[in-house]
């Protein structure tokens, strides 16, 4: 399977079984002969797949180097985007060079970052080994840091060159990570998919796992085609994250991974658009069900007042207002912006 996302510079997302053997023919295709490439990855995944990725490379004539970080949200911080610089830098890379993004999430923001600010921008590929990955973080070209005040505070827009998404790394994920990443595709389902909702809430995945990818990438294209540097449609792709990331940072990044928090996130955001009369009554019910099928948390004992209280630095801001996204049922979502006394208000708390 094949898709091109045409945004202002385009490029081609390949889901396909054994794609990562590709990665080599596919950069020849992109990159001068003899160019260097860092691949950036973490200290669990470097050891799975750096060597198969090198020698691909190698193999189609590439200089590589290799970057890992400790594994974890809690390196997803400036010190490291540092490092990657001064390997970058120390290995004289100039902007007809390139780096790999082999990893997760995390990794992907962070070698996205350094390549968007690197000598002001060279190109990069993705290759996402974790499901939420797959689903969500290496498409759209938001690349980015957390800062202690909040997740994503530093970033920029900066699309791949290139997305290689291969099913089979899923293998050796373990299964709070395969869970993680489901959260983000009960979210795919929640706001554009009623059918994608269905097939997750009653199928085995697993033998639909590339049809399932594709439907959460297809939906993402879509969206980021039609508001890539996200100042409209594309806020709907942060259904629960607004409480999610707030939780993220009340727990310093380290008790709730993205996926778990963003699961709360939901129920909590449908809960209330419920009792607000705005979203269609049954809804949180259908969503708690489908987020136990895949061992997903949803409540969290912080207190409600703490959760409001920490969207105040929430990426989505803007002046003393919030862009909360809601549910009109299953399939079926939308942007309401609120002010901070009236998000308080809509959740029944007093700031």
């Amino acid at each position: 399977m094949e898709l091109t996302v045409r945004t202002s510079k385009s490029y081609k997302i390949m889901i396909e079984r054994g794609c990562i053997k590709q990665i080599g023919a596919r950069a020849a295709k992109l990159f001068r002969p003899g160019a260097k490439v860092l691949i950036v990855s973490d200290t669990n995944v470097l050891p799975l797949y750096g060597a198969q990725v090198t020698d691909a490379l190698t193999g189609s004539g590439f200089s590589c180097f290799q970057f890992a970080f400790p594994a974890g949200e809690l390196s997803k911080r400036f010190s490291t985007i540092e490092s990657i610089y001064g390997v970058l830098a120390e290995n004289r890379f100039t902007r007809s060079d390139f780096i790999v993004a082999l990893g997760g999430g995390v990794t992907g923001d962070m070698a996205g970052f350094a390549a968007a600010t690197f000598l002001r921008g060279i190109r990069f590929i993705q290759i996402p080994t974790t499901l939420l990955a797959q689903v969500d973080s290496s498409v759209g070209g938001k690349t980015g840091v957390d800062l202690p005040q909040g997740k994503n505070l530093v970033g920029a827009f900066h699309q791949p060159a290139l997305v290689l998404i291969d099913p089979d790394t899923l293998s050796t994920l373990p299964l709070r990570y395969f869970s993680d990443g489901m959260g983000e595709v009960i979210k795919y389902g929640c706001i554009k998919s009623r059918a994608l909702f269905d097939l997750v809430q009653s199928s085995d995945i697993q033998n639909d796992m590339e049809n399932i990818i594709f439907c959460c990438v297809d939906i993402k294209r879509q969206v980021v085609e039609q508001d890539e540097f996200d100042t409209g449609e594309r806020m709907l792709l942060n259904f629960g994250h607004t409480f999610g990331h707030a939780l993220e940072k009340l727990y310093h990044f380290e008790r709730l991974s993205h996926g778990e928090a963003v699961a709360i996130g939901m129920v909590m955001m449908a809960k209330y658009g419920e009792a607000a009369g705005i979203t269609l009554p049954g809804t949180a019910d259908e969503i708690i069900t489908v987020l136990k099928k895949y061992h997903l948390p949803l409540e969290d004992e912080t207190s409600l007042e703490r959760i409001v209280a920490t969207t105040a630095l929430d990426k989505k801001s803007s002046g003393e207002s919030i862009s909360l996204v809601l549910l009109n049922e299953i399939g079926s979502s939308f942007v309401k912006k609120l002010t901070r006394r009236e998000l308080a208000s809509f959740c029944g708390v007093t700031l």
